[in-house]
């Protein structure tokens, strides 16, 4: 079941064709020579405003462009429209506020004063070869996931709005979407990301800009108090959470959540680090962060008001309901934009931010991947030049089969937005890589280096289990308790105390 887009398949296929062009264009002219240097970090020469600003398309994904706003309601058939996260998403989006002082002033200090490539040869030099492997092993399979979820997302919706119509395959979409990412990024990887990323954050912002205010008309806000008082009145608009700790929702799982979610997801991921890391100089790369982070909270802000906006436009016009019917709140945003009752605008508004969104977080997932793989478990920085381009390119292609592959695999994997899908595996897989490298950071001790990727593994396939059986109600331990937001708070304390049991007070020989 599928609902008809009003923009014919030759304006769409133009539109990103041009677009694509665009990106083209600017790798052409960024990409240089296309050596290693530029590739992974740059040359160490990105302007931190222009990384700041590239940052922001690149943390919010196609995932914060649709997904974010229809999870401000759900729908059933025998309840209707409900609310029920509203605005909630704001209170860990107070927490990531932290979360980047953190990775501003602990973190980032520890990265450039050991000028690495990969940010997880601190764990090499700071505990061994295992736990140097183990953090590599589990960034390479929190960013496979996360920007197959991204990918996922964004191909969904292409496919629901225009391939459907060319009778083309699920699969062949993928491919197509990989593909073009691959093309722009090839050769001059990081250092042509950070200017196709600013484009790409322009892109986006100006799309859900421009689009709240043509809802907005639509529906006659200025006759009832403006945007602002229309959204506060919606129903769909509450913030806080503070009355029921068992809740999901609760203040303290969120805020606390987002904290750890920030670290682990930007401080402890090599795709976010690697952009930081090819500022200027350390000073440069921690005003990119706080400026960042500080502009964040608004754009969210920004996205959860258009979701409001999208639920009451729906509830006045009644576009929305096939998307609504399929339980997927996440695909609200894409029926009523390519509905045309709003306009070929908002339609191919829609579609550009969309794909800036999608596109921009992908990219440099596809770059980071391959910048992981060379050197953490090729170890491209011992070969020759001429043996590093040919593993780079190689291992580019690779991470690219990867994706697709993965992005096919996950195709039904669930129902729940893909915000929460994502923050919900992000609280497995980075956790055990904020509780590995705070060990390190916060004590003396030395680990038993060969046990490091056990209890790493060990700790969140445990806990994965208690949540699923606690989830799906097939224990009540818990009682009325629901896991949010804080599953990733547990793994990292978990890991922590385990990797203390394995560790000892010695210096390391």
């Amino acid at each position: 079941m599928s609902f008809l887009c009003f923009m014919n398949s030759t304006l769409i296929i133009s539109v990103i064709t041009v677009y694509f062009l665009v990106l083209i264009l600017i790798a052409k002219l960024t990409a240089g020579k296309g050596e290693n240097a530029a590739f992974f970090l740059g040359n160490r020469k990105s302007p931190w405003y222009i990384v700041a600003f590239g940052m922001i398309g690149a943390s919010l994904s196609g995932i914060t462009f649709i997904s974010i706003p229809g999870s401000v309601a759900s729908y059933s058939v025998e309840h209707g429209l409900v609310p029920t996260s509203e605005f909630s998403y704001m209170q860990m989006v107070f927490g990531y506020l932290i979360g980047y002082l953190v990775v501003a002033y602990v973190l980032l200090p520890i990265y450039y004063k050991m000028n690495v490539t990969s940010i997880y040869t601190y764990l090499e030099n700071r505990f061994g070869f295992w736990s140097y492997k183990t953090g590599a092993a589990f960034f390479l399979l929190s960013r496979i996931i996360g920007a197959s979820i991204r990918l996922l997302l964004v191909a969904s919706v292409l496919q629901m709005i225009l391939f459907d119509e060319l009778k083309v395959p699920f699969e062949v979409t993928v491919l197509i979407s990989v593909l073009l990412i691959w093309l722009y990024t090839n050769k001059g990887g990081i250092k042509t990301i950070i200017w196709t990323d600013t484009l790409q954050t322009a892109f986006m912002l100006a799309s859900v800009i421009l689009t709240i205010w043509l809802i907005g008309d639509s529906l006659k806000v200025n006759e009832n108090g403006g945007i602002a008082e229309v959204i506060s009145n919606s129903g769909f608009s509450r913030i806080f959470y503070f009355e029921n700790w068992k809740s999901a929702n609760f203040f303290w799982k969120h805020f606390l959540g987002g904290i750890f979610i920030t670290i682990g997801m930007t401080g402890l991921d090599q795709d976010m680090m690697q952009k930081n890391l090819s500022c200027k100089n350390l000073k440069a790369a921690q005003l990119n962060m706080v400026s960042f982070a500080g502009v964040l909270v608004l754009v969210n802000l920004i996205f959860l008001s258009l979701g409001a906006l999208l639920y009451l436009y729906y509830q006045q016009t009644g576009i929305g309901q096939v998307a609504l019917s399929l339980g997927r709140t996440d695909l609200l945003f894409a029926e009523i934009a390519q509905s045309g009752n709003l306009g070929v605008a908002v339609g191919i508004l829609f579609l550009l931010g969309l794909i800036a969104a999608a596109y921009s977080s992908a990219d440099s997932a596809l770059t980071s991947l391959t910048t992981s793989f060379s050197v953490d478990f090729l170890s491209i920085q011992k070969k020759t030049t001429k043996e590093q381009l040919k593993i780079r390119k190689i291992t580019h292609v690779l991470m690219s089969a990867v994706l697709v592959i993965t992005v096919i695999i996950l195709r039904k994997s669930s129902d729940d937005a893909a915000i929460w899908l994502l923050i919900k595996l992000a609280g497995f897989t980075y956790g055990p890589l904020i509780g590995l490298f705070f060990f390190g950071i916060l004590t003396k001790r030395t680990l038993k280096d060969n046990l490091v990727p056990i209890v790493c593994v060990i700790i969140p396939i445990i806990l994965g289990f208690v949540w699923y059986l606690a989830n799906y109600k097939i224990v009540n331990w818990f009682g009325a308790y629901k896991f949010g937001a804080e599953l990733i708070i547990y793994n990292a304390i978990f890991s922590f105390l385990i990797l203390f049991l394995i560790s000892s007070s010695s210096k390391k020989s």
